[in-house]
Formats: structure tokens, sequence, C-alpha cells
């Protein structure tokens, strides 16, 4: 899986504090926090007839992260919310558009990793494309990555910064095995998430697991499939899991923003229950697409 330009984007035009500038012109100073320490936090945001799913649940983790880490400025929801309204109509997008919502501490004073030495307030960065979601519905392949997810003792994955150098480390991993992603372990051995997406099962009994939120982010893509099992009476749990646990699973798939839900049908050249999508997913699949009709929120 590997995403491709789409000339749709050739010229679109991004929010940079304030200003809307051509892609090819848009940029933040070399003394900003993202570029001195990728000291900054960021929300994948996904546009459906023009409203953003969940857009309130998203702004209040991109808040959450920004307090965990001590940002002194921090825009009010509304301002964010004005910002991705000016983005997405001076770009005349409507569907099947994807954000990346970025706010950095700001620019410093000079060079340095001391938050005191950011004098001027946060950069808000609004990057609108168009873009479907990304995965193959098909099928995934994954591989298990050498490199491992955080313990909340070393940096808590509740916080969504921009420092993703464990993620692209993955990545790297599993384009060099020809895998479309990676697993990625927690210190203790269990399951996590991929370097991408959270990570689902349905064991043997048909009840749909994910691990705990241990080292994995708090997914909102996540947290809207334990909600839709929860309300439509399909057995869920979370918890520790192995990765022999994935391997003998009925099914696997992976959720989030960028790639909505989506089946895995290999992991580390096992195949996953009958190799392709199971019917477990296919209701979920359902279930969630009248989730996105019902609550997407106008920005």
């Amino acid at each position: 899986m590997q995403q491709k330009f789409n000339p749709a984007n050739r010229d679109i035009l991004v929010y940079v504090n304030g200003k809307l500038v051509h892609r090819d012109h848009a940029a933040v100073s070399p003394f900003d926090s993202s570029v001195q320490g990728g000291d900054a936090v960021w929300e994948g945001l996904r546009v459906y007839n023009g409203r953003i799913f969940r857009l309130t649940a998203h702004l209040d983790r991109l808040r959450s992260s920004a307090l965990a880490l001590a940002f002194a400025q921090i825009p009010t929801h509304e301002a964010v919310r004005a910002a991705i309204r000016e983005t997405l109509a001076a770009n005349s997008m409507h569907d099947n558009v994807h954000i990346r919502l970025t706010l950095t501490r700001g620019v410093k004073i000079t060079s340095g990793m001391d938050p005191r030495l950011n004098q001027s307030g946060p950069t808000l960065i609004v990057l609108a494309e168009h873009k479907a979601p990304v995965y193959d519905t098909g099928g995934l392949s994954l591989i298990t990555s050498s490199v491992r997810r955080f313990a909340p003792d070393m940096l808590d994955p509740k916080i969504h910064h921009c420092n993703l150098i464990q993620s692209i480390l993955a990545k790297i991993e599993a384009n060099a095995a020809g895998a479309d992603d990676a697993v990625m372990l927690d210190p203790r051995g269990f399951v996590a998430e991929t370097n991408a997406t959270h990570l689902f099962l349905v064991d043997e009994a048909g009840c749909v697991l994910t691990p705990r939120l241990v080292a994995c982010p708090e997914g909102i893509t996540r947290r809207v499939v334990l909600d839709i099992c929860a309300a439509h009476g399909i057995a869920c749990d979370q918890r520790d899991l192995s990765l022999t646990e994935f391997y003998r699973a009925r099914e696997v798939f992976c959720t989030g923003t960028m790639g909505e839900l989506a089946a895995v049908t290999r992991i580390d050249g096992r195949t996953i229950g009958r190799g392709k999508p199971g019917p477990v997913l296919a209701r979920l699949v359902s279930l969630f697409r009248g989730v996105v009709e019902r609550e997407g929120e106008v920005p």
C-alpha cells in the first residue's frame, strides 16, 4: 500500500497561522518547534458530505495533548473550527477529504529545546487534501516490527504528538518486507497497534477484541467500533493480546481516520482466517457508515 499523488491536490491552499498559501509556498519557520524537535500535536479528520466526523472529539484530543505538553497558548475549539471552515471553502472541498490538523508550540526566539524560548504563541496548520480512504479493502498484509511502542512511563501514548520516528522506523521495516504496514508490540511483548492504525481481532467465539490503551493512543475510530459493538449486541472486550491470538483469529482488521475500517488477511506470512474480509467486519463497516451519516459535524 503506497499513496499516490492526486492531481486534484496540485493547487490546494494550506492554512498556516491565519494565512492561506499555495502548497508550493506554504512553510513554517526553521525556528518553529515542530522543526526544532517535533514539538507539536496533530489530528487527522475526515470530511463526509460537508461534515467532519467526530470533530469535537478530535479537537478535545488535540487540546488534551497540548495541555499535557504544557503549551502556553492553545486556540479555542471555535478558532480551530473557523480555520477549518476557511480552508475547506477556499479549496471548494465538500466530500472525500482528509484534513491533517497540526498545532505546534510556535516559533522560538533562538534555536534550542527550552519551551521558554517560545514567546510568540502557537502555530496552527490546516492541510486539507482530496483523499479517499487509503487502504485496500480486499485485505492488508502486516509484518511485526522490531521497534516497540513506548510504555506510559516512557512516553504516554495519550499525547498525540508529532514525534513519529517510531512509526516511521516500523514502516521502513514493512516496506522492506513488502508488507502494507507493521504490527508494533509494547515493551512486554503484547500487541499495541500498527505503525498507523489500531488493531482488532475476532476470536473463535466471535468476540471482537482490541488491545488495552497501554501503549497505543486513544483512537477516535477505535472508540466508534467499541461503541457500535456495545449498541448492537456484538461481544467485545479490551485486553492484552499476544501475536499468537492474532495469528489464530477468525478475522483481523485495523481502524483509523485515514483508512476507516480495513481487513488484515496476512500477518508475518500467516494467512488470517480464510484470507479475505470476514462477516463481522462487513457488519461493522455497514454500521460504521450509518454512524458517519448521522454524526458528522459542520465545522
